[in-house]
């Protein structure tokens, strides 16, 4: 599979998935519909920001490369106090490929694809 979407394929992205996954994994901080606003956030060092804000605070483009990297640990936050993501390896797994803005593709797994499927669509 992983040589198959490196000559171009990219994954399905299944934005139910990635709700369910989110709501499992990250609501807790994130709050339930993405707005920084979950009951563990008070304990964490810097605030969660709104997630359904990401495409207007990055000039109207949703800032898929760095939300890949993000969840996927490849650029960690100090708010979690560890790199992301802080359930490990769930999160690893078959890879799985997607498109930047830009058309570049960005290898990932399919949890990763489908959690930015849905943080994509609940954008104001």
């Amino acid at each position: 599979m992983a040589a198959g979407l490196l000559a171009g394929q990219t994954a399905a992205q299944d934005a139910d998935k990635g709700r369910d996954l989110y709501l499992r994994h990250c609501a807790s901080c994130h709050g339930e519909a993405g707005q920084g606003n979950g009951p563990m956030a008070p304990t964490l060092t810097l605030q969660p920001p709104d997630l359904t804000a990401l495409t207007e605070r990055n000039n109207g483009v949703f800032p898929t490369v760095r939300v890949v990297m993000r969840i996927d640990g490849r650029e960690p936050l100090v708010a979690h106090g560890s790199p992301m993501p802080v359930y490990g390896p769930f999160f690893e797994g078959i890879f799985a490929a997607m498109k930047a803005p830009d058309g570049m593709p960005i290898i990932t797994s399919q949890p990763v694809v489908d959690l930015v499927a849905w943080l994509e669509s609940v954008q104001k």
